[in-house]
């Protein structure tokens, strides 16, 4: 488990670093709370790391089972490194209960069993005097009361019980009811709902929703989550206006003198670029080239690739006399390579923080889009979470640089979404034809940070790296791929010229 961060002085914290951001410090203590998700969304596994928390706090904690074995919870907390040593368990059924001896025929079961099971939590607590109580589950309770009537009397007196005892108590409950039960969000003191949905490819998404919490101000819609080893990772929705700081705004070169004047100088500092073009017109290059800029200038980098494998992306800068290795080995370029199907949303907000927050990075990469919408429950998703982390990003001073490839070669390009309204500049690139080849056109489109150059230049890429020509001035409808020739413009030689020219 790690380590418990200080939690205000009246909060009961989980121990779930981003759960307890979410609820502004943890649980109000001597409470009783709800915690509800369909069977497999991580109700278990949250509710220890809430006992193992309290544990290293000094609180005793209990757990009270009708649903789960003791060696099953241990197993649980051994698939996850931990140790249930300092907790107590207690068992309501066991072997003892299915002894056919102990049955009686006078009174209906449910009579006997409801109020047994009722006494039999009420002396455990007597007994331990727990600080954190967990109870597993209401199912079996709503099944013993038999109607609605007695089942809410038995939870409103387990509550007034707890709360004359200084407990914090959560309620564990698997939505096997049919309906929501509204009378028990009633009770609560608090309501937590954890849900997991299957996608048709990948992994399934899991989030939670603060649905009420009296007294304390939470983060209210739907935030991400992650059951993986060692426990539940939540990761807040991301607002970008809790997160500013005083930056020095100023243009930076991006390596190439002809781009720069194509921007107006160069990025600027808290803004975002964003990079489109067909596949392979050159869009990844460029970003490593600018990042490379960065890095050599002493900054830190954080790359995160979509669509392309790391050892693949290392050998194309490599050959092209950029290599990004020595500043990996240091600590001062981050490649995250990410599967989309397997990241969720808040996840992938979660990484970028992290490399900004924790790692400093003043330069981040995110290549590309398409990918990255792919990992999106829908584009209504994509376009509101890239507007709050694009501005967050900007708030902090960082250079953003988004790649986003178009649908096509030639001719009209689509693109998956359309992102031109979020970016701060548009760097653009199509295809050309001219003397029997295939040629690349660049232009900025868009630069709200400085006055650009609205011309269109050649682009090519080879053993030296990125290079941009001068204005195709003599070519008419480059961008449109219905171009054509009208003068004796000098185009940039190509790479087996300028070898030969060497020799």
């Amino acid at each position: 488990m790690p380590t418990v961060s200080p939690a205000p002085q009246d909060r009961a914290p989980f121990g779930v670093a981003g759960l307890d951001d979410i609820l502004g410090g943890g649980l109000t203590p001597s409470r009783i709370y709800l915690l509800e998700g369909t069977p497999g969304t991580g109700k278990t596994t949250l509710a220890l790391q809430f006992l193992l928390t309290g544990r290293e706090l000094g609180e005793e904690g209990l757990y009270i089972t009708l649903s789960e074995t003791e060696i099953e919870l241990r197993a649980v907390a051994a698939s996850h490194g931990w140790s249930l040593d300092g907790l107590s368990i207690h068992e309501l059924v066991n072997e003892a209960g299915l002894d056919p001896e102990a049955e009686q025929s006078i009174l209906h079961p449910s009579d006997v069993e409801l109020g047994e099971t009722t006494r039999a939590i009420m002396a455990r607590v007597e007994t331990e005097r727990p600080k954190r109580v967990v109870f597993d589950s209401l199912s079996e309770m709503r099944l013993l009361a038999q109607n609605p009537l007695r089942y809410r009397r038995q939870i409103l007196a387990l509550k007034h019980f707890f709360a004359n005892r200084a407990c914090t108590v959560l309620l564990l409950d698997d939505q096997t009811a049919s309906g929501n039960d509204l009378q028990l969000h009633s009770i609560a003191h608090g309501v937590i709902t954890l849900e997991q949905t299957a996608q048709d490819f990948g992994a399934q998404r899991r989030r939670l929703r603060v649905v009420k919490m009296r007294g304390i101000k939470f983060r209210g819609g739907f935030h991400d989550f992650a059951l993986d080893t060692g426990g539940i990772e939540v990761f807040p929705s991301l607002v970008a206006a809790e997160h500013r700081r005083d930056y020095q705004p100023g243009l930076v070169t991006t390596g190439s003198d002809e781009l720069d004047a194509l921007l107006g100088g160069g990025l600027a500092r808290g803004t975002n670029t964003l990079v489109m073009g067909p596949s392979g017109v050159g869009k990844t290059t460029t970003s490593i080239r600018c990042i490379l800029t960065a890095l050599q200038r002493g900054e830190t980098c954080a790359y995160f690739l979509f669509d392309e494998g790391l050892t693949t992306l290392l050998a194309r800068a490599g050959a092209m006399s950029m290599d990004l290795q020595p500043f990996i080995d240091s600590g001062r370029l981050m490649i995250r390579q990410i599967d989309p199907a397997e990241v969720s949303p808040g996840e992938f907000s979660s990484w970028v923080r992290k490399a900004v927050a924790d790692d400093h990075a003043t330069y981040v990469a995110i290549d590309s889009l398409n990918a990255y919408l792919q990992a999106m429950p829908g584009e209504k998703f994509l376009l509101l979470q890239m507007h709050e982390l694009l501005n967050y990003l900007n708030q902090l001073g960082i250079i953003t640089l988004l790649v986003l490839g178009q649908h096509g070669l030639v001719g009209d390009m689509r693109s998956d979404v359309d992102l031109s309204y979020l970016s701060d500049a548009i760097l653009l690139f199509r295809f050309f034809e001219a003397k029997g080849e295939i040629l690349t056109a660049v232009s900025v489109v868009k630069s709200r940070s400085s006055a650009h150059e609205r011309t269109i230049r050649e682009f090519r890429l080879g053993p030296t790296g990125v290079r941009v020509g001068q204005a195709l001035t003599d070519f008419q409808g480059v961008m449109a791929g219905v171009q054509s020739y009208r003068g004796a413009l000098d185009m940039l030689p190509s790479d087996r010229v300028r070898a030969g020219e060497a020799d």
